[in-house]
């Protein structure tokens, strides 16, 4: 039993059923009829109409009837096996183009994404490698001092410049170089030299701060009498001060004897060749990248650039290839069939055989002189030949 309530006809609502459907006439142009013709089309996979199954798929009719006639006239087929065998050369053959079209379609599509993110890809490209190369530049700029050392923001730096592609190895070269011309003493997690006063002092304004013993005793607050009772006065404000700005960090040279300044001279040296080489090769491949984005990409990277790396790239090759082993299988059959049967020999009175000679009997062929294929005197018997018994010629 159905769930769903069915409506009751009545005489009254079939009457008014007859009557609209006498108004009703249709699709009167062409593009309506064409409209409800493929109305109920799914997939067109199990069709009997040939033409709405291609229209369904977005191909021409006409197309594939010219396919169709142009297999005819390749092989004229004489009977309606033969036709048949050119009506399924000409569908694998359709179906071999439907699996260009295919993968022509991908490439274009995916070109055309790669064309639309090429411009701002490459634009993030020089902007990363501008903001690489300033960096770079600014630590050449601060190893370039004498009796350099390294501090906590340059150190910072470099290690941020460690993920950036245009580094590579060097950017691990160049911090391990960091690490070696900083200041000598005991270093915490984050490689920074740690300073036992400094700490001793920051520990002594916590413990004022906690217990209150920081500042200046609290100002006392003004009295007067009003009304016979005494009342706060409220301070005039006081225009907050200016803050002035922070003092320069000194950097302070650590206590090395001129050895040691010597000792560490060629890292410094060899760190500043490093950080001004890197620089130049950020603004050289920034230069390449503005030339490839003003006169395009080449054939070679537009290739790289549509190939198929989508999902159906293997079933839609596999698919080409069926059809076109369809289509070498059919053109072989109707290449066999057209070609002229071998002539067949008479049959004869003797025993239904063929007038064809003894097949234990050798023939001369008259193009072949007889003596011909004899062995000649000088060859000596073979083992077989002693054996049956037979002398040499």
């Amino acid at each position: 039993m159905s769930i769903k309530q069915k409506r009751t006809m009545t005489e009254k609502s079939l009457a008014a059923h007859r009557k609209n459907r006498r108004k009703s006439r249709g699709p009167a142009t062409a593009a309506g009829k064409e409209m409800t013709r493929d109305a109920s089309l799914r997939h067109g996979f199990y069709s009997q109409d040939r033409d709405t199954a291609l229209r369904a798929l977005g191909e021409d009719p006409v197309d594939f009837e010219v396919l169709l006639l142009a297999a005819r006239d390749k092989w004229q087929p004489e009977d309606g096996f033969e036709e048949r065998l050119a009506m399924q050369l000409a569908r694998a053959m359709w179906r071999l183009e439907r699996a260009d079209r295919m993968q022509e379609s991908y490439a274009l599509r995916q070109a055309q994404e790669v064309n639309s993110t090429r411009e701002s890809r490459q634009h993030e490209q020089m902007m990363r490698l501008k903001m690489t190369e300033a960096t770079l530049q600014s630590l050449a700029q601060s190893v370039a001092r004498e009796h350099y050392v390294t501090t906590p923001a340059d150190l910072a730096l470099m290690k941020n410049l460690l993920p950036e592609e245009s580094m590579k190895e060097m950017g691990d070269i160049a911090l391990a170089l960091f690490l070696q011309l900083q200041e000598p003493g005991e270093r915490d997690a984050e490689g920074c030299h740690i300073d036992h006063e400094e700490m001793s002092r920051r520990a002594l304004a916590r413990i004022q701060e906690i217990f209150g013993l920081a500042g200046d005793t609290p100002p006392v607050p003004r009295m007067l009498m009003v009304n016979g009772q005494m009342q706060p006065v409220d301070p005039p404000p006081v225009a907050p001060p200016v803050a002035a700005p922070p003092p320069e960090p000194v950097v302070q040279e650590p206590n090395l004897s001129p050895e040691e300044w010597e000792k560490r001279e060629p890292v410094r040296q060899l760190l500043e060749n490093i950080l001004t080489r890197q620089a130049e090769l950020c603004e050289a491949q920034r230069t390449a990248i503005r030339r490839e984005c003003l006169a395009g990409p080449s054939s070679f990277e537009r290739a790289a650039e549509i190939a198929p790396t989508y999902p159906d790239a293997l079933l839609i090759q596999r698919m080409r290839d069926s059809s076109f082993r369809e289509v070498w299988r059919l053109t072989n059959l109707l290449m066999k069939i057209k070609q002229p049967s071998p002539r067949r020999g008479n049959w004869g009175n003797n025993g239904g055989s063929r007038n064809a000679p003894d097949r234990g009997t050798p023939t001369a062929r008259p193009d072949r002189d007889p003596g011909e294929g004899s062995a000649p005197a000088h060859v000596a018997p073979t083992v077989r030949s002693a054996r049956a018994g037979v002398a040499p010629t």
